[in-house]
Order: structure tokens, then sequence, then C-alpha cells
């Protein structure tokens, strides 16, 4: 193709031409740490080096903002780091997004005054979707929260449905949730016993699914089992007695754009492991 008079500059006419006709797949990981200045001590650098995201997304990392640009600013090079700490509890909840590809702009927390103590959520706006990452509240070994748990799941499907208004949305993280019995290896003994499979918390999750969010993972891998945390009690992880309770949903106008949904089990250095969207 030969580039027009008018174009002064050929070079750059010839990088946008390339750049308009080539797709281009982004590799996205969402990974709770379980504290990211202990799991920095393991291979945690190593092995995201290794997989090279484009964008990594963190739960949990249990450190305030300036903590986490300090832990993992130098280590991982080549990304920007977007940090949101709790402001009840020190040391506890917090995520994190690094990102190659500065985005539009970044918002923290979801704008309810009684969700937005404890760093849970983060939101980066890219050209044509909302990336937003997540830790939801667990309920507690007491249940203590169940109530807060079912509190927090409207109100968040409320704040990705607004954002959607505007542009699609791939929301990823820790769901304290296992969404069907396919998606932990006890479902009976732990079905409305247990955080994390208790029928509210069901609820919670098949109203995202049923508002047009869709579970990517089951979208491109059908009823496959595959974990995605475990216990640190009784050897759980070596005899994978587990429980896929991390997700991307997206929106359904984006969902033919995810090329792939995995969950990345070979990696170690907390009780979950990382799981990753490749997206078009």
């Amino acid at each position: 193709m030969q580039a027009p008079d008018r174009f002064v500059d050929r070079e750059l006419f010839l990088f946008l031409f390339e750049h308009a006709t080539t797709e281009r797949i982004m590799e996205i990981i969402s990974f709770n740490v379980n504290g990211i200045r202990a799991i920095t001590k393991k291979n945690f650098v190593a092995d995201m080096k290794e997989l090279d995201a484009d964008i990594i997304c963190l739960q949990e990392t249990k450190a305030t903002v300036d903590q986490v640009i300090e832990t993992i600013g130098d280590q991982l090079e080549g990304y920007t780091v977007y940090a949101n700490e709790s402001k009840a509890r020190k040391g506890y909840s917090g995520t994190a997004i690094l990102s190659k590809e500065k985005p539009l702009n970044v918002s923290y927390d979801m704008g309810v005054e009684k969700h937005d103590q404890e760093g849970r959520v983060i939101c980066a706006e890219y050209a044509d979707f909302y990336l937003v990452t997540v830790y939801v509240p667990n309920s507690g070994n007491d249940l203590r929260r169940l109530d807060y748990r079912q509190e927090w799941d409207s109100d968040f499907l409320n704040y990705l449905k607004e954002l959607e208004k505007t542009k699609p949305v791939l929301a990823c993280g820790d769901f304290n949730v296992a969404h069907k019995e396919v998606d932990l290896a006890r479902p009976k003994p732990n079905y409305n016993k247990s955080a994390g499979f208790m029928q509210e918390e069901i609820d919670g999750m098949d109203a995202y699914t049923s508002k047009g969010l869709v579970d990517t993972f089951r979208a491109k891998n059908g009823d496959e089992v595959k974990y995605s945390w475990w216990s640190y009690r009784g050897g759980a992880r070596e005899r994978n007695v587990g429980w896929r309770i991390d997700y991307f949903l997206a929106s359904e106008s984006i969902v033919d754009r995810i090329e792939t949904a995995s969950i990345l089990n070979e990696v170690h250095g907390s009780d979950h492991c990382p799981v990753a969207v490749k997206f078009n």
C-alpha cells in the first residue's frame, strides 16, 4: 500500500496502518496474593516476569499504597502500579493493578461509603473497556458478615452495571464464592454450612450472571474441574481439595473477544493461584 502524498511522515502512516489492521491480544492476570510483602519473598516476581502479562490485578495485598509500590515497583519493570488500601484496618484487604499500558483513568472504590473502607475495588479505564479488580468480602467462618456480604453483592453489581452504560466491563478477582457444585471438591458437606458456599452467596453470583456478566472460565471451558484456592490445612492443595472462587466476569458484548480463560495451578506462593484471560 502506498502512502498518500499528503502523509509527510511515511513511517508514521505505515505504523498506523499496521496497528489498525493487526489484532492485538492482551493477557490479563488476576491473583489473590495473600500478602504482597510475604509473596515477594517467594517466587512471585520471577513468576510474573515469566508470565509477562500486559496487566496484573492483585487482591489481598495487606499493605498500604506506599508499601505496595515500594515492594514491587522496582522489581517488576515496565508496569505502572495503582493500589488501594484499607482505611479501616492496616495490613488488611487491599488491591492493586499493574499495567504496562497507561489507563485513560483510574478510580478507587465504588462510591458507597460503607463499602469503601477496606480498599477492595480499583477500576482502570482503557480505550474500549473498563477493567475492575475486586476483593469481595468473605462472610467469615462464623458467617458474621453474611448479611453484609449480600449488601455488597447487590451494590457491586449496580456499580458494574453503571460502568457498563458507558463501556463494556471486565471484572476480575476473588469473589469468595464457589458458584456451582463443580466449583468445589466437596459440595455436599459445605452447602449452606461454610462461607463461600452459602445459598445467599450463590444467589449473589447468580445475580451477576443473570444480569449479563459472563463467567469467562465456564464460557471457554465448560464443566472442566479446576480450582483456584485451597486451605492451608491438611495438605489440601497437594490433594487438590479446592474451590474455584476467583473469576473473570465479562460483559456479554465482549465475551467473543475472550480468546482463552485459564487457571494457573502451577503458580504457587499463596493459598490462591492466578487466573487469566487472553483478550482480543
